[in-house]
């Protein structure tokens, strides 16, 4: 049950994040305006856009929270550097894991910075929108968002008015997903993010780069690669899906991954170490999971480990990327994520940035309520 005691303590959680972004707003009254857009993201409206986040606060109008994100002066990857100290503060651990994927955020217009027809995975088709790459930290303690870069397409990249008209910085070029997966994770581990792992879907996983970078680093990681992605195994060189199609039965293990919403995800599981060290002394290898139920249904991991790492850490990882899928749900219910509503290229970093830090601050919140005890077996 939540005391009086746990609100007043959640309050004064705000009160610390306020406080220890201030010294990024130079003037008072924008100071104060970070207070209340962070106080209204955390807000019971429903929806957090311009007019409700304006009459949660109390203003007639949203001309105030406007100008505070489209035109006030403070800088937003500052406030995501105080963002991503505070995440480690509260929730770091050694083993931590970095996540890498993207979201959608629909649109009806054409003005917004980066807005196309794409893929979004939110809507499972192309639909105009926005696509934001993002990273995630997981530990024990909790999860949450730490960095995003918006993908700004080629079109828009080439297109002189339209990065005129939505503000685009002229030091911003064309990047590929994959290659802002890679900029967000150099931070991380710049600014020594405790973090022994990284997980990413097939996107960045398939990007010999994006792997490179981390094995330079000696990070391991754990990431999806297509069915296709060609391999040495032995002496034999092919897909990945021909390479384990022989595999007998031992070579299985039945294990979860981590907790859903309806429980253990149990699969089968089997790893397949390639017979070589890296220039680094590490491990690649290639981690396979099969459906209980349906053992045609597989999905295709590298990774990049210790010698000797037990295969129940390796799926532990590859588990970990459902958590940035939560976040994405949790921070667009919760604390307003895609409901940026201006078309300005720091209105998005700002908007976001605000978002992901009140996001944080209810994952730091959630980390402290102490866990329930499990339920003692019935007597007979």
């Amino acid at each position: 049950m939540v005391s009086a005691q746990d609100v007043a303590s959640w309050a004064g959680e705000l009160a610390d994040v306020t406080s220890r972004i201030g010294p990024r707003f130079k003037r008072p009254e924008v100071r104060a305006r970070a207070a209340v857009s962070l106080k209204g993201l955390l807000g019971s409206v429903e929806r957090k856009n311009g007019w409700q986040l304006a009459e949660f606060v109390g203003d007639e109008t949203p001309k105030n929270l406007q100008h505070f994100i489209a035109r006030a002066t403070w800088n937003a990857d500052a406030v995501r550097d105080d963002l991503r100290a505070y995440v480690v503060e509260h929730l770091a651990e050694a083993d931590g894991v970095l996540i890498v994927d993207e979201t959608g955020f629909l649109k009806k217009g054409q003005m917004s910075p980066g807005v196309a027809r794409m893929y979004s995975g939110t809507a499972g088709r192309i639909e105009n929108c926005q696509i934001g790459v993002f990273l995630a930290y997981r530990s024990s303690k909790g999860q949450t968002l730490i960095d995003r870069e918006l993908y700004l397409p080629k079109e828009w990249a080439d297109d002189p008015h339209r990065r005129r008209l939505a503000h685009i910085p002229e030091d911003v070029i064309f990047a590929t997903k994959p290659e802002l997966g890679r900029r967000m994770v150099l931070r991380a581990l710049e600014a020594q993010v405790p973090a022994r792992w990284v997980t990413a879907d097939e996107v960045y996983g398939s990007d010999h780069r994006f792997r490179r970078v981390l094995e330079e680093r000696q990070v391991g990681y754990v990431v999806a690669v297509s069915c296709q992605q060609r391999i040495f195994l032995g002496m034999h060189y092919g897909r990945a899906d021909e390479q384990v199609a022989t595999l007998p039965k031992r070579a299985w293990k039945k294990l979860s991954c981590g907790a859903g919403s309806k429980g253990e995800r149990f699969y089968d599981w089997a790893h397949l170490p390639f017979p070589f060290l890296t220039e680094h002394g590490q491990q690649r290898g290639l981690l396979v999971r099969r459906s209980l139920e349906d053992p045609e249904d597989r999905a295709y991991y590298l990774t990049h480990a210790p010698e000797g790492t037990p295969l129940k850490t390796l799926v532990r990882v590859a588990g970990c990327r459902w958590a940035i899928e939560e976040c994405f749900e949790q921070a667009k219910q919760e604390t307003g994520l895609d409901e940026c509503e201006l078309r300005g290229w720091d209105g998005w970093h700002r908007h976001i940035t605000l978002s992901m830090f009140a996001h944080a601050l209810l994952a730091v919140v959630r980390s402290q309520v102490p866990r329930p005890a499990p339920k003692k077996p019935c007597s007979t």
